[in-house]
């Protein structure tokens, strides 16, 4: 919004995200980081004429399938480690001896949109886990479910908490990966043709760039990928506008582009989502996934009076969120569980 007490000599603009969740520009100065992030711009557009891309008219899926997956770390425990050798009764201290770990929920979705059934719940998969770099950890059986053990290489160079955070990360991932693996199969009985569907991954791609006519859509931005003249342009976009096609690679490659949400007018990255899709794909399929999105992922825009992350946060997802959240189950309870269990 405008600033009316000093409109007269200065005009700014203030996010519409809800702070709680950070801001569309996520990093502690507000403004987008330099990449070293190696990218070859020329790929749809030669950089010198490079310009914002208008929708174009392209034949609809046969259906959109939308994924996405939560998680919740219900407790941090301390997992007593058995001496190396037996000491003495007065020389034992298990405070010294424990290693901690995590309790988490994770689940994850697919919701799908078809023209005969609209927008529904197609997959949905939940699983608890103990995240923990203890050699000697087993599956911890609760009255609210079983946490079973996931047992990460122990990085002396890496955060403990980052580490154990990272493999709960991997295994949402991989819960992620079956419930889309199982929405196409359950397609079948949608009268939607084979291979007409997309599938909209909410978050970066990786680890699932073997997916078929797969997006990643990335609602934050940290980091500038673009050089400073291209990267310039990303403000210009207007609603439904997009950049090139571009590919970038840092860990791993992928084909990206910029997108604008149709929004209130704000700040200048307002409503802007990046989107990938797999290196591997001929660079004419990757600008008609690029030609699609811009036709798809509008309709689907939140209004910032209904969603406190609009427009990024896509309707779909968002109730999926809250679908997500629900099986998860009730965190007092699961502590309660987890806290009974370790008594015992």
């Amino acid at each position: 919004m405008t600033s009316t007490a000093h409109a007269a000599r200065m005009r700014f603009h203030v996010d519409g995200w809800d702070p709680t969740y950070g801001s569309s520009v996520e990093n502690a100065e507000n403004t987008i980081g330099d990449s070293t992030a190696k990218v070859i711009p020329d790929l749809e557009l030669a950089p010198a004429d490079w310009k914002p891309i208008s929708p174009s008219h392209v034949p609809d899926p046969g259906a959109v399938l939308f994924v996405d997956g939560v998680r919740r770390v219900e407790a941090r425990i301390w997992i007593e480690q058995p001496p190396a050798a037996e000491p003495a009764p007065s020389a034992i201290n298990h405070a010294d001896d424990a290693q901690m770990a995590l309790c988490a929920s994770y689940a994850a979705g697919t919701v799908c949109c078809c023209p005969d059934r609209g927008a529904h719940l197609l997959t949905i998969e939940s699983r608890r886990g103990l995240f923990t770099t203890a050699t000697n950890a087993v599956d911890v059986p609760t009255t609210a479910g079983t946490y079973q053990a996931n047992i990460t290489f122990d990085d002396q160079e890496e955060n403990l908490a980052v580490l154990l955070s990272a493999a709960l990360q991997r295994r949402l991932g991989d819960l992620e990966i079956l419930v889309a693996a199982n929405a196409r199969t359950a397609l079948a009985g949608h009268g939607v043709a084979a291979g007409s569907d997309l599938l909209v991954v909410d978050g970066p791609l990786r680890g699932r760039t073997h997916l078929p006519r797969a997006l990643g859509l990335i609602k934050s931005h940290r980091t500038a990928y673009l050089p400073p003249d291209l990267h310039a342009m990303v403000s210009d976009l207007a609603a439904g506008e997009r950049t090139p096609v571009f590919l970038m690679g840092t860990s791993w490659d992928r084909h990206a582009w910029y997108l604008r949400l149709p929004c209130t007018p704000g700040a200048p990255w307002a409503g802007i989502v990046r989107l990938e899709c797999a290196a591997d794909m001929p660079t004419p399929e990757a600008i008609a996934l690029a030609n699609l999105s811009q036709l798809i992922l509008p309709r689907y825009a939140s209004c910032e009076y209904k969603d406190a992350r609009a427009p990024q946060n896509l309707v779909p997802v968002a109730g999926l969120e809250r679908e997500l959240r629900r099986r998860l189950g009730n965190p007092a309870l699961l502590s309660r569980a987890l806290r009974v269990a370790a008594a015992s």
